[in-house]
């Protein structure tokens, strides 16, 4: 199985970076092969322009772009790892998601409705939350998972497999850090069958 992980903190002394590494070093040890981007560390361009736009249409597909949709087809697993800021994701992951699932790659429009073009690609979802989760728990996981996980990864014909959430973890101890962890561990070993010894 191909695992590609976009990683979207710019900081790596982050748990953000704590669940990568683990993420990462928990796939490979269940055989998979596993691609990081970390889009910092890229620094890659989020903002989608008009001279951009133009060349879409044209069907002129910037290099990055090209790059990164490789990826995407590579993939049959994709993580995202990144923060909730202001509610949502990290700027340079959500120009990420309007540059990369562009129209005609992500998705098309029918005489329907709306065409994902995804299938087969599965993704997991994992932030960290600064404030708790009762907090959270009212009404903004709810919000949160609609404009991602089905405004984003559904539209475009994606199977959503899980979607953590690690709130107040600018507070927490770390036994529930340690905690935290393990659901990541747990994560990859639902995913993951078991591959057989090499002779």
């Amino acid at each position: 199985m191909n695992h590609l992980i976009i990683y979207a903190n710019h900081s790596h002394s982050s748990f953000n970076y704590a669940i990568l590494n683990e993420l990462h070093s928990e796939l490979l040890k269940k055989g998979a092969d596993v691609v990081i981007r970390d889009l910092y560390r890229m620094n890659f361009q989020p903002v989608l322009d008009n001279e951009e736009i133009k060349a879409l249409r044209e069907g002129r597909l910037p290099k990055d772009v090209a790059e990164e949709q490789d990826f995407i087809r590579w993939a049959d697993y994709i993580h995202f790892v990144y923060p909730i800021w202001w509610t949502g994701m990290p700027a340079i992951l959500k120009g990420y998601i309007d540059r990369v699932f562009s129209y005609g790659f992500a998705y098309l429009s029918g005489e329907n409705g709306p065409i994902g073009l995804l299938k087969g690609k599965n993704v997991l979802v994992f932030n960290t939350l600064g404030q708790s989760k009762d907090e959270y728990e009212k009404e903004m996981f709810h919000a949160l998972n609609l404009t991602s996980d089905e405004g984003i990864f559904r539209f475009c014909g994606m199977e959503v497999k899980g979607h953590h959430y690690f709130p107040s973890i600018t507070r927490v101890r770390d036994k529930t850090r340690i905690e935290y962890i393990e659901v990541v561990r747990m994560a990859v070993k639902n995913i993951c069958q078991p591959q057989p010894d090499k002779l």
